[in-house]
């Protein structure tokens, strides 16, 4: 047996156990072994956490640029230097593969590198003599203490799209990390500490509903930034909103990925593999649905089935391709949907449920596993499922997969295969979806564009990191300033008229 460890919250730069006496079980997902308990915070603890990040606001948002952009650099060094010991923990609570961990990171890296660049991320514009004498400049301030409310699947990376600019804007942060996965924003706390960051500055809330309600309601929080499902984020978003607070609330999704009959069907194969079952399927830009037009249909499901059976389900650490899920609960919940996708007489090509695994018994193992002649009816459809479940829908036509597409209720991630420049085109345009990829399965953006989707993939109308980052975590100011010439008299006078720019 692991010995058990208790996790605690971040507050001052060091580890607080709180006093709630409320804990939580954390799990190792590939032996079914709890390995450490997690504290749950009760509004005393929220508020002590909160009140860190208030008190250290005004003096962080008063340091310099080179101060703020220094410790980024710093922290971007030593998280690059020890990202396998990062990679190492999310493998161990989350489940996911090593080399999956480690490119979480690796894109988290992409945000941190982006903000390092923050002295010219937040200059502002000017304007000389827009009226006699007048001239105009603007500027873009810190908003104050900021809450990131983070889900399991990517317990590093996306709370990674939300601090680093935050931080570097000036801002203070209250981080409330799952609580099945808890570990990694608390060691990239310690980093932060190692890179000089000022006591407040970075905080860590553990718990549950209660610290996520507590960051929601704190007048002192200034805004949410929340990525989970979609139910979770409308709570999320009215909550916050009616408190008065700018949010970003990026839901749940249910990724097609289209396939034309002149794509090259080997490349199509492979994608449907890599964006439907990496990281068991955990992503909010999984590819969960393939959409075959026309007469591939066949030629393009057993290409699928191929390459799916040559994965190896087993524990991260031994060189798998693909981990367990995240808990027990979820991965029953998850073979539920394969149970009744195979009731509502979808044809089950390859049944997960009987993958060999490479892995203890108690492991939360599921292997891959593929529907074809699935209909927009079924529950393996219309639900996001968020495992290794990829259902194949045959459309006859070019507008009839579309609208398909466009009649889902979820709008963040699609994907088209094709050879034709001009379908392409066309596809982005007609498509309602938030990030497209021509051929691409994933299409994440870098981290300087912006990340986010439509329609119930979003809740407020600001995307993660990029430019919208920027906006976000800060408040812009414009000034209109008129000094007197000490050559020239003044010629004052009243004028109650609109003013016009002379």
């Amino acid at each position: 047996m692991t010995e058990k460890t208790t996790i605690g919250h971040w507050l001052d730069n060091s580890i607080h156990i709180g006093g709630s006496g409320r804990f939580g079980d954390v799990t190792n997902p590939a032996t079914g072994e709890v390995t450490a308990q997690v504290a749950f915070a009760d509004e005393a603890d929220a508020a002590r956490v909160i009140a860190a990040a208030k008190a250290a606001a005004p003096g962080w948002a008063a340091a310099s640029l080179t101060t703020r952009t220094k410790v980024l650099f710093r922290f971007r060094e030593l998280l690059n230097e020890r990202k396998e010991e990062l990679a190492a923990i999310i493998t161990s609570e989350h489940g996911k593969v090593l080399s999956d961990a480690l490119g979480e990171v690796s894109r988290g890296l992409e945000v941190v590198e982006f903000a390092c660049g923050m002295p010219h991320l937040l200059k502002g514009s000017h304007s000389e003599g827009v009226s006699t004498g007048v001239d105009l400049h603007s500027k873009r301030q810190p908003l104050g203490v900021v809450g990131i409310i983070s889900p399991f699947n990517f317990p590093a990376m996306v709370p990674m799209w939300f601090y680093p600019i935050a931080i570097g804007a000036g801002n203070t942060v209250v981080v409330k990390p799952s609580e099945k996965d808890p570990s990694a924003v608390l060691w990239t706390a310690e980093l932060w500490k190692e890179a000089g960051l000022p006591d407040g500055v970075f905080n860590v809330l553990q718990g549950d509903k209660v610290a996520v309600d507590a960051l929601l309601d704190s007048p002192d929080v200034k805004s949410i930034s929340f990525v989970g499902s979609t139910p979770i984020a409308r709570y999320v978003f009215e909550r916050a909103s009616q408190a008065g607070k700018r949010v970003q609330a990026l839901g749940g999704a249910k990724n097609h990925m289209l396939v034309l009959p002149d794509a090259d069907l080997d490349l199509a194969a492979d994608a449907a593999v890599n964006a439907g079952y990496g990281s068991a399927g955990e992503r909010c830009m999984a590819i969960s649905v393939v959409v075959a037009v026309g007469p591939i249909a066949d030629d393009l499901v057993d290409r699928i089935a191929s390459r799916t059976k040559t994965l190896r389900i087993g524990d991260g650490t031994r060189g798998t391709d693909m981990g367990p899920l995240v808990t027990l609960a979820h991965r029953d919940r998850v073979a539920s949907f394969v149970e009744a996708g195979d009731a509502a007489g979808a044809k089950l090509v390859i049944d997960g449920r009987e993958s060999p695994v490479d892995g203890e018994d108690n492991g939360f193992w599921l292997g891959p596993t593929l529907f074809d002649h699935v209909t927009p009816d079924m529950s393996i459809y219309t639900e996001e499922i968020f495992g290794p479940v990829l259902s194949v829908v045959r459309a006859e036509t070019y507008d009839e997969a579309v609208e398909l597409i466009n009649a889902n209720p979820y709008g963040n991630g699609v994907a088209i295969f094709t050879n034709n420049g001009g379908a392409a085109r066309k596809f982005e345009v007609d498509v309602e979806v938030g990030m497209i990829g021509v051929n691409v399965p994933i299409p994440v953006p870098m981290a300087y564009y912006s990340f986010g989707g439509w329609k119930n993939s979003l809740f407020g109308d600001t995307h993660a990191h990029g430019v919208e980052g920027i906006h976000f975590f800060t408040r812009g100011k414009v000034i209109t300033s008129r000094w007197a010439d000490p050559a020239v008299s003044p010629t004052g006078g009243l004028e109650l008229a609109f003013p016009t720019h002379d």
